[in-house]
């Protein structure tokens, strides 16, 4: 098995864990905080304004898993028109986003962009960047719709 890595922001990071997790050959997923300017940083520092995105570390086979079609299901239940906001969350850490670490990896996310782009008639708010830093968000955000169950959550799939 060959894992590949990819941050994925989509708003709250409960439901994008919680969603990601059920695509097969993902195997790993850790919640936490990308692309701000300090770390380490705390849940109470994003929600002030830190710039961080709530994000989703996923690692998954990239024998089993294409980029492409993690990426698509990815954005199947975020609404990538939105700035800053998905569901009834609001602010700069609800940001959609797509962190890469491999450069190789930007021609495909690039390509999945501009065939959404093209499916929607309009110019997605997603964010594509290399990603600056990772720090992983405190043990009760990790798996927390699987330890909360009636928690609230922005994407409306079953689990």
């Amino acid at each position: 098995m060959k894992t590949r890595s990819i941050y994925l922001a989509g708003g709250c990071f409960w439901g994008v864990q919680r969603y990601i997790d059920s695509i097969p050959d993902v195997v790993e997923t850790e919640v936490g905080y990308a692309n701000g300017p300090c770390y380490p940083v705390s849940y109470e520092e994003v929600k002030a304004g830190s710039g961080h995105a709530e994000s989703c570390r996923v690692v998954f086979d990239g024998d089993a898993l294409s980029l492409e079609k993690l990426l698509n299901a990815f954005l199947s239940v975020i609404d990538p028109l939105s700035v800053n906001r998905q569901g009834e969350d609001e602010g700069i850490q609800y940001r959609t986003g797509i962190y890469y670490e491999d450069e190789a990896d930007l021609p495909i996310i690039r390509g999945v962009i501009h065939a959404l782009e093209a499916r929607l008639g309009a110019k997605t708010a997603l964010e594509v960047l290399p990603l600056e830093g990772f720090c992983p968000a405190e043990e009760y955000h990790q798996k927390y719709l699987v330890k909360n169950p009636n928690g609230y959550c922005h994407i409306h799939c079953l689990f």
